[in-house]
């Protein structure tokens, strides 16, 4: 990379066009770049990092682009940096603005804000023109990144040499040289392999400690299921031989519980045995007690039985008259029967009579029969003017139900024609609704779209005047700001010229006989320099200038917030336009209410077709009922002239038939009533004689049967007669002796229960607490049994849980072992690495190997051959090695560290060291020549015999066509550099001048 031009306008400290022809500069291959402190050296450089990357290096760094601009330049008067340089053999030219605020244009008051702007060109050499290449900043980043290999920071350092930076790496522990040079040769990808390693170690690790949690959570309920016999290894999750421990541990739990289940099993088998014979023994004592207790039961029984023996014997005689005179109840029976028959025949006969009239009171049943059959045949005429009489009603009601229907029909047709008449009407309006709903909605619609916008202009307003209101505001203060930051400055520079002024005053006033004036050198101070009145001293002017930079920061803020604003009222204005807010609210208002009306109105839509449709519908309905009305009326005509003729014949032939009755129905109703009468009248008097006639026979047959069952009278025979609840009752009781005395007989027989009686009673509660005794061994063993083996089967499935655990586990170890070593190895905290040297740092310690072999071929040149650069990986105290670096002194043969190097050794080491930097990053962002370097001061330090070898350096240099500056106030420079860049200082800024060049 080669510089030849740089255009500075209204940058830094300079306020007008400065212009630097590096072209010229490095055609000496050494030139000096001075000034007064103050001036603006470093903005040199800071513009053409500026160009290159669109920030300045390291603190000067800024977020605001407006702070690059100069206070001394012109309000109309851009900030620009224009750089031309040659680099991978492409002519190029690099112009940047940062952001500026400017006046408004024309009559318009305040500021507006432009934004940053870069322009990228290259130079055809075969048309011999400029071409554009891009106004991207973020394209002419990338390619400017690519061309050059380095970044901002790499470029900052191998090209804008800051030596003070080197002289503190040279003094830096391990650490702080770890940062740099990981900056400038991007070992993030090695810190990454290192975070990653330990990621992986960690996860690893917790995957392990994972899975040995679970495996001793399993030999926890191990040592549960095996009730606490189980002993636990005393370790935790993530040692080494937990697993075998676990399994040693359940492997000899399921050996005991096994055991314990065998003597389980035998403890039942013995109680099982042991209750088999209380049972059987339990059951013999039962049977005696039974056998016992069934003999003294019957004794009793009989005894009881000879008690009741008298009874007995007169329930038996009972039993046999009331048996004899059962032969005699039929005819009991009978003859109640009869005389039950035949006084309900003659209450019977007498009622019948009674209804009838006075001429029949004593007619036989053979009278009253035959005046039945003359009624009734006259009801049979009566038949067919019943059926006429029937039809004739029918008839009316037929007439009726026409009347009605003609009635119903005339008023549905009259309701249809009211109803038609009106539908014209009808129709048109509910269409009319619906299309000025219809035209609402489409309204509505219309007007939703209006509505946001100018909501949104009208917010704009209001933001519009209220950051108007603040702009003013903001004015007001940034104009007090400038006026007392301008006030304060002039105060200052007046300040510092009377002092200036008055510097010889100040200067005699610490000369001392005898010691050398630090202006002439003399010893003798004839005449010293007196202090007038209004003297200023250093003090007064450090307080003005420390007034004036707080009312520049103050002003700086200030302009800032009005950038701000302004930037804000600009978004606002273009978005509300010049409309005021009261008639943008009136407007927005106007809106949302014929919104709202459109709204309403198109509501009643979806009614108004919903109540057409309804309307189309019952039309149709009322013309079908018209309709249907005229034809049901036509055949109505017919129909009522025939019923009219059929109800004339009807009439005539029922007034023959019904004589003086009222009716028919009515004159049919007497003669079937007076038929009834006489029919029921005739039965009567028949089924009274009958009675009397059985009722006499019944007499005599009961007489006889009584004589013969031997009873003296037949009311004898009734008193012995038992009905069947005292029949049954007698029998049951009869039958129940016989039983009870059969049963108490057969035990009283029964061999097994006499010689049961003749034994010693039977102990029962005794043998049942034995036999209870033995089930309650019986289900304790089986309890036992049942929970040892539940204990070897829980066992079983943990054990084979943990084996599976263990056999998972065996390969997540391995794992774990493997990472955690690397990750040890890289990190530095293994054993195996002795040197505990990080992966980043083994790197970065390869890098500094070389940047110290660089060094050394220039420092050894500086240095009359006393000093080399080395490298050093050895442990400084208890920390890591392999960033360590020592200097070797020639001429007293021994190592020591760079810390200890003077003011004038650091110099030219640190100046060794960045210029073998430069070469080593050069190298490294693939051998991008580097062609322009800048040395950035720490000239001063050096004596004139190290300065001219230091000058010879960078002298040689030259033999590879690179060109050095020398940033430095060092007034032994300009003797011996000839080509010079001067900053020359002024009130209205600095300006650049060229001298010594051709």
């Amino acid at each position: 990379m080669r510089l030849h031009r740089l255009d500075l306008t209204a940058f830094g400290p300079f306020g007008s066009t400065q212009s630097v022809d590096f072209a010229e500069l490095s055609a000496a291959g050494l030139f000096l770049l001075h000034g007064p402190t103050g001036a603006g050296k470093t903005s040199v450089l800071d513009a053409v990092c500026y160009a290159l990357y669109g920030s300045v290096p390291g603190a000067r760094q800024s977020g605001q682009g407006m702070t690059l601009r100069s206070d001394h330049a012109a309000p109309g008067v851009r900030t620009e940096v224009t750089l031309e340089l040659t680099v991978a053999g492409r002519r190029l030219e690099i112009t940047r603005q940062p952001p500026w605020e400017r006046p408004k244009k024309g009559r318009r008051a305040g500021t507006t804000v432009d934004k940053a702007q870069t322009w990228l060109r290259e130079y055809d050499a075969v048309q011999g023109a400029w071409k554009d290449l891009s106004r991207s900043h973020q394209e002419i980043g990338e390619e400017i990144t690519q061309l050059l290999g380095m970044s901002r920071e790499q470029f900052c350092q191998v090209v804008l040499l800051p030596q003070g930076d080197f002289a503190r790496f040279l003094r830096a522990d391990a650490e702080a040289r770890g940062k740099l040079l990981g900056r400038l040769f991007d070992t993030r990808r090695f810190a990454d392999v290192e975070k990653r390693l330990a990621e992986r170690r960690r996860a690893a690790e917790t995957r392990v400690r994972e899975g040995d949690a679970d495996l001793l959570a399993d030999a926890h309920r191990m040592q549960q299921a095996a009730g606490g016999a189980m002993e636990l290894p005393d370790l935790t999750p993530g040692e080494p031989g937990l697993a075998e421990a676990v399994l040693v541990a359940a492997a000899v739990a399921r050996s005991t519980a096994r055991e314990q289940l065998t003597a389980a099993r035998c403890r039942l088998a013995t109680a099982e045995s042991a209750l088999a014979d209380a049972d059987r023994a339990l059951a013999g004592v039962r049977e005696r007690d039974r056998l016992q207790r069934r003999f003294a039961e019957a004794r009793e029984r009989a005894a009881r039985l000879e008690e009741r023996s008298g009874a007995h014997r007169e329930a038996r005689t009972r039993m046999e008259r009331a048996r004899k005179a059962e032969t005699v109840a039929p005819a009991l029976e009978m003859r109640d029967s009869e005389d039950t028959a035949h006084r309900r025949a003659s209450r019977a006969e007498r009622h019948a009579r009674a209804l009838l009239p006075a001429a029949f009171e004593d007619a036989g049943a053979a009278g009253l029969a035959a005046a039945a059959r003359r009624a009734a045949e006259e009801l049979g005429g009566l038949e067919s003017a019943r059926r006429a009489e029937r039809r004739l009603t029918e008839l009316l009601g037929e007439h009726a139900a026409l009347e009605r229907q003609e009635r119903a029909d005339e008023e549905a047709r009259e309701d249809a024609e009211t109803w038609l008449a009106e539908w014209d009407g009808t129709r048109a309006g509910l269409r009319d609704a619906i299309e000025s709903a219809q035209q609402a909605a489409t309204t509505a619609r219309e007007l939703d779209v209006q509505r946001d916008p100018a909501r949104q202009r009208l917010n704009a307003a209001r933001l519009r005047d209220r950051l108007a209101q603040d702009m003013e505001t903001a004015q007001e203060q940034a104009r007090t700001a400038r006026e007392d930051a301008l006030a304060a400055r002039q105060h200052w520079l007046d300040l510092k010229e009377q002092r200036l002024n008055g510097i010889a005053a100040e200067l005699a006033g610490g000369l001392t006989d005898g010691d050398p004036c630090a202006v002439c050198g003399a010893t003798e101070h004839p005449a010293p320099a007196r202090k007038v009145d209004g003297h200023v001293d250093r003090e007064t002017e450090e307080r003005a200038l420390a007034v004036h930079q707080r009312a520049d920061e103050r002003r700086a803020e200030s302009e800032q917030r009005l950038g701000g604003v302004r930037e804000a009222l600009a978004a606002a204005s273009a978005e509300a336009g010049d409309t005021p807010t009261e008639q943008l609210a009136r407007e927005a208002d106007e809106l949302e209410r014929r919104h709202t009306r459109a709204r309403e109105a198109a509501s009643v839509l979806h009614d108004a077709q919903e109540r057409l449709r309804r309307a189309e519908h019952e039309h149709g309905i009322r013309v079908a009922a018209r309709s249907e009305a005229a034809v049901r009326a036509a055949s109505r005509v017919g129909h009522r002239e025939r019923l009219d003729r059929e109800r004339a014949t009807l009439e005539e032939e029922l007034a023959r038939a019904r004589g003086e009755a009222t009716s028919v129905a009515a004159r049919a109703a007497q003669l079937e009533r007076s038929a009834a009468l006489l029919t029921d009248a005739a039965d009567a008097v028949r089924a009274a004689e009958d009675a009397a006639q059985r009722l006499k026979e019944a007499d005599a047959r009961l007489s006889d049967a009584a004589f013969r069952a031997g009873f003296d009278t037949p009311q004898a025979a009734a008193d012995a007669l038992l009905d069947d609840a005292a029949h049954r009752e007698l029998q049951r009781s009869l039958d129940a002796w016989q039983d009870e005395e059969a049963a108490v007989r057969a035990v009283l027989a029964e061999p097994e229960t006499a010689a049961a009686a003749q034994r010693p009673p039977a102990d029962l509660a005794a043998a049942q607490r034995a036999a209870e005794d033995a089930d309650r061994r019986v289900r304790d063993a089986a309890s036992a049994r049942d929970a040892a083996a539940r204990r070897c089967t829980e066992l079983d499935r943990l054990s084979a849980r943990a084996a599976g655990s263990v056999r998972r586990l065996g390969p997540l170890r391995d794992e774990y072992d493997q990472v955690a070593r690397m990750a040890g190895l890289a990190a530095g905290t293994s054993a195996d690495n002795e040197r505990k040297m990080r992966l980043e740092s083994y790197v970065l310690a390869a890098r500094l190997e070389q940047v110290a072999a660089a060094a050394t071929v220039r420092l050894r040149r500086m240095s009359s051959g006393r000093y080399t650069l080395v490298h050093s990986d050895d442990r400084a105290g208890r920390g890591r090695s392999g960033l360590g670096l020592h200097v070797v002194d020639a001429w007293t043969g021994r190592e020591r560290d760079t810390a200890t190097l003077s003011g004038g050794e650091t110099f030219f080491a640190s100046l060794a060291l960045a210029l073998g930097l430069a070469d080593v990053v050069t190298d490294e962002a693939g051998g991008v020549r580097l062609d322009t370097l800048f040395i950035d001061e720490g000239f001063g330090s050096l004596d004139d015999q190290t300065l001219d070898e230091v000058l010879d350096v960078l002298d040689s240099l030259r033999e590879r066509d690179r060109s050095v500056g020398i940033v430095s106030h060092v007034a032994d420079l300009r003797r011996r550099i000839h080509a010079q860049l001067e900053v020359v200082k002024g009130r209205s800024g600095s300006e650049l001048r060229m001298r010594g060049t051709r």
